[in-house]
């Protein structure tokens, strides 16, 4: 169940973001929200700040698909590892953790293209930002129960990629914050 008092408010505060959503991105959306149940509001909107910065809310491969950088090259496998997904899930040993942790049996392991399915999208951005396993920085390292303040989202940006683009993201998770009050997440 989503813990949204106000759906209509949340998704007003979202449009002036992200401007007008299409029906995938307002999937996406839902399912953030039901998986994030129980997260504080900070967490949710640092896990929708990443979601929009990174993919525009879709899950989707990385533009350019990796070119120039390491892990756009095609491994022993056959295949590069170019983000994908919600988060842009890169390199080998990040596809093999999330298939470990979601209990794929080597089915995203053996085909990358899996993290653009809405459903493993959310759980990979979801499980991973709270448990760490993309940096070994989780969202519990930089935010506490109430709301985020921009350094604290600034700093959260070392969950996902270092500090690249971090007062970007953190300016989208204030917004998505406010959004998330006005909706009265609980």
């Amino acid at each position: 169940m989503v813990a949204l008092s106000n759906a209509g408010a949340f998704f007003v505060g979202v449009r002036k973001i992200t401007g007008p959503l299409d029906s995938q991105q307002v999937d996406i959306v839902n399912r953030l929200l039901a998986a994030a149940e129980g997260w504080g509001v900070a967490w949710l909107a640092y896990g929708l700040a990443t979601a929009w910065h990174e993919a525009r809310l879709k899950p989707i491969e990385e533009w350019g698909k990796g070119k120039g950088r390491p892990y756009g090259k095609v491994d022993e496998t056959g295949k590069a590892p170019y983000g994908r997904g919600l988060v842009q899930l890169t390199w080998a040993a990040n596809y093999q953790r999330a298939d470990d942790e979601l209990k794929l049996k080597g089915k995203l392991a053996k085909d990358y293209a899996l993290a653009l399915d809405p459903d493993i999208a959310v759980k990979i951005l979801v499980r991973g930002m709270a448990k760490g396993w993309f940096t070994g920085k989780s969202l519990a390292t930089y935010l506490g129960a109430g709301l985020g303040t921009d350094e604290e989202f600034r700093d959260c940006r070392r969950i996902i990629n270092g500090s690249d683009r971090a007062e970007l993201v953190a300016g989208y998770a204030l917004k998505f914050q406010n959004a998330l009050v006005a909706g009265g997440w609980k």
